[in-house]
């Protein structure tokens, strides 16, 4: 017979233990319920003592619309939204003096040219037909070239925003809002003026700043659903309390919430994006897109790195001199373009050439870290030699690749160090290069063309799935705002 089992005698201890435990994860498994259904809630709006949970607020009047508008909780995506599953955007009808003003002020606002031309045509610039660039580029893809100028860039966006398919005219209804305010034509106006005070710089900004926080849907988030973009450096609105160089709107406690999308980020302000600098080529279609891609695959290429620059005789070592030496002792393997005295921006058709006729093309820092000349490179379809990481690997985390290796994918990394050493040479490193890793990051900068232009296309896009960017852009977007606002929940 099989020995039988004998429990234990009870011991009221060990029930004791038993009990407390069960007590304890019922506790906790009641919290994690609570918990759940918190997050999963709107975020909670702050009302005074009395009033309802939803807050009615006057706001200033819109053309067309109400004065009164109803705030709610942030609005999520349906399924009706056209393909914008992370949400809409709404743009500000901001008063004219922080936008459309400064635009008709184009003659004075930078002191080396005029930038009327440049605005043309929503900030794309002029077409490119009867241009220089006529010249070079075949009739068929004429239509997707302007003469474009990086500081356009806020207009560009602008324009670009209100006519995209994410795009609401009901803040209600709204994820994300943009503030369509060009702050680097505002600050670029007094950067140079002989007279110009730190207040000259400040006071567009300080007048935005008063007006957006009157803003109920600003008010209710306190801005970190918000977004800028910046056609100048970051460091054009750094300045610091002692004084110096640019204004201080990045270093108003007032925008310190607002994501500001830039061509150069500073990498360790959380609140800056870094988005490429506008190039000249500005797609309408995917067709369009596809024929530039396939034209600069099958150009002929006889030299192998090509440098647009000016040398800084003013600054010693300088880096740029170096690398013209590197050009020179590379006879007919480099080709090399002074851009001084604006010569460059004047002429967008010489760095088109220069690019499209060389395998690489060198980027070093310009006045600050970035250039607009990298997205020159790689729209040509030339593979970048970057000398500075902060000039593209920390900057473009949106648009360029870097995780895993994947920099090697699209450029190459060269120590600026051992340049000025001697121990290495630039025919010597990008000569070596095998012909099929030149054939593969050729490749994926011709792939990657799309994605860093501003096209001309209407609400539909680019269509064939194929995004430019500011569909990158608008999507990172929508991702941040998604991440901030469970950040922000739990700390409600």
């Amino acid at each position: 017979m099989a020995a039988m089992h004998r429990p234990e005698p009870p011991n009221p201890a060990a029930r004791r233990q038993r009990l407390a435990v069960i007590l304890l994860g019922a506790f906790f498994a009641f919290q994690l319920v609570l918990f759940a259904s918190y997050r999963s809630a709107p975020p909670y709006t702050s009302a005074p003592t009395g009033a309802a949970s939803s807050m009615s607020v006057q706001a200033p009047p819109r053309p067309g619309a109400a004065s009164s508008v109803s705030v709610q909780g942030p609005a999520r995506p349906s399924a009706d939204d056209s393909g914008c599953g992370g949400g809409l955007v709404y743009v500000y009808d901001l008063p004219a003096v922080f936008n459309e003003d400064l635009l008709s002020m184009c003659e004075t606002l930078m002191p080396m040219y005029s930038i009327c031309p440049y605005l043309a045509n929503d900030g794309r610039g002029l077409p490119a037909e009867g241009t220089s660039l006529s010249s070079i580029l075949p009739a068929e893809l004429l239509g997707s070239w302007y003469s474009s100028d990086q500081f356009a860039l806020e207009l560009i966006v602008h324009r670009r925003l209100l006519s995209h398919r994410c795009h609401t005219a009901d803040p209600a209804r709204a994820a994300a809002f943009f503030v369509p305010f060009y702050a680097g034509l505002a600050v670029g106006r007094h950067l140079w003026a002989a007279n110009a005070t730190d207040a000259d710089r400040d006071s567009d900004c300080v007048a935005l700043l008063s007006w957006l926080h009157a803003q109920p849907y600003y008010r209710r988030s306190n801005g970190w659903d918000h977004f800028l973009a910046l056609g100048r450096i970051t460091w054009d609105f750094r300045r610091g309390p002692s004084g110096g160089w640019g204004g201080s709107f990045l270093a108003m406690p007032g925008v310190a919430n607002v994501t500001r999308l830039v061509i150069e980020r500073e990498p360790w302000d959380a609140m800056d994006v870094g988005i490429p600098y506008p190039t000249g080529f500005h797609p309408r279609t995917a067709a369009d897109a596809r024929a530039w891609q396939q034209h600069v695959v099958s150009v002929s290429r006889p030299r192998l790195f090509a440098f647009a620059g000016a040398p800084r005789s003013a600054i010693k070592g300088d880096f740029r001199a170096l690398l013209l030496e590197e050009c020179q002792a590379a006879g007919p393997a480099c080709a090399a373009l002074d851009c001084a005295n604006g010569k460059c921006i004047k002429n967008n058709a010489l760095v088109l050439e220069l690019f499209m006729g060389a395998r690489y093309c060198l980027q070093p820092r310009g006045d600050s870290f970035t250039r607009r000349s990298l997205f020159d490179c790689m729209v040509a379809g030339a593979v970048p030699v970057l000398f500075w990481r902060r000039s593209a690997y920390i900057q473009y985390s949106w648009y360029l690749p870097v995780d895993h290796g994947q920099d090697g994918e699209w450029s190459v990394f060269i120590d600026r160090d051992e340049l000025r050493a001697g121990n290495v040479t630039l025919r010597g490193v990008l000569a070596a290069m095998p012909e099929a890793r030149v054939r593969q990051m050729r490749e994926r900068v011709v792939e990657m063309i799309p994605r860093l232009v501003y096209s001309a296309a209407d609400k539909d896009g680019l269509g064939g799935g194929m995004k430019d960017a500011l569909d990158i852009m608008v999507d990172g977007m929508l991702r941040r705002v998604a991440e901030q606002r469970r950040s922000w929940r739990r700390r409600t």
